[in-house]
């Protein structure tokens, strides 16, 4: 069995897409319908604007969408047996899996984004990678800070020994001071716009709800890992109800591997840019075998 998995916010490059772009005439009608659906050419600023502008959420969001969607839309043999997408990518596993179709599920990432960004704007908030600590000690640490009025959480579950966490400013300061104090290798302020998956994202969850409702999903061609809860899921409504949770939730993205190689997944394809779930992937499980599907140099 096959899964193939969708890269999330943070994979980006400047350059992603180009080559796909100048080299095959189905992606270059799906990226200028892009630029048609948004507004304005999204493809100038993935393929020659500056890390700068590629970093703004608004814009990281769509592009790594787009590439990942498209790649997976051009290959010739697409059979996915299940699919799962690392946050955002959740969007594009949905696209691929035939649940959204191509151009309303630009239009709902590109919202999911304006909400996001304007959520980031609105507190000031960051993540940070912690590395080699136990799950429950993380959580531990987090709790006793919100108890004191604090506000930080485990925010991605990515692999064993690396969890994100993600709240105000103040709180991820102290989260990893003290998670260095019980034995955290690293603990690594990440460059991000806002503290994703958490609480602060509320008013963006508000916001995308009633895009969320709106938007024309139907049963997939086969399951979808979610991240909110790590299991399939094909009904409509269900999937739904968990992209709307998954603004304010953790990403279970260890827990969703798992269950993927436990439901009989034996090999991986990755469509995106970058290698960051192949890494991830690897740490979960170091038997299994990859495929990588790049239109880049």
């Amino acid at each position: 069995m096959v899964a193939y998995v969708f890269p999330g916010q943070g994979a980006q490059f400047v350059g992603m897409g180009k080559e796909l772009y100048e080299s095959n005439s189905n992606a270059k009608e799906l990226f200028d319908q892009a630029n048609e659906i948004l507004g304005y050419r999204i493809t100038d600023v993935m393929f020659e604007g500056t890390d700068e502008d590629l970093k703004q959420t608004k814009v990281t969001q769509p592009a790594v969408f787009l590439h990942s969607v498209i790649t997976a839309l051009c290959m010739e043999d697409f059979h996915p047996d299940m699919v799962a997408g690392h946050s955002l990518g959740e969007f594009s596993a949905l696209v691929a899996a035939g649940a959204l179709r191509f151009e309303d599920g630009l239009r709902l990432v590109y919202a999911r984004a304006m909400a996001m960004q304007k959520a980031c704007e609105a507190t000031p908030s960051t993540m940070a990678a912690i590395i080699k600590l136990p799950d429950e000690t993380i959580e531990k640490i987090c709790e006793e800070i919100c108890a004191e009025g604090g506000l930080v959480v485990p925010a991605n579950y990515n692999s064993p020994g690396q969890v994100v966490i993600s709240g105000s400013v103040e709180s991820v300061k102290e989260a990893c001071a003290k998670l260095k104090e019980a034995g955290a290798k690293r603990a690594l302020p990440l460059a991000v716009g806002g503290a994703f998956h958490s609480p602060l994202m509320e008013p963006a969850r508000l916001e995308l709800a009633e895009a969320i409702e709106a938007a024309p999903i139907v049963a997939p061609v086969c399951p979808v890992y979610q991240n909110v809860d790590a299991l399939p899921h094909i009904d409509p409504s269900e999937i739904k109800n968990n992209l709307l949770k998954q603004l304010t939730s953790p990403v279970r993205w260890t827990q969703s591997v798992q269950n993927m190689i436990s439901d009989g997944m034996t090999d991986f394809v990755e469509c995106g840019p970058g290698e960051v779930l192949a890494g991830l992937i690897g740490r979960i499980r170091k038997d299994i075998f990859f495929f990588f599907f790049f239109f880049f140099l």
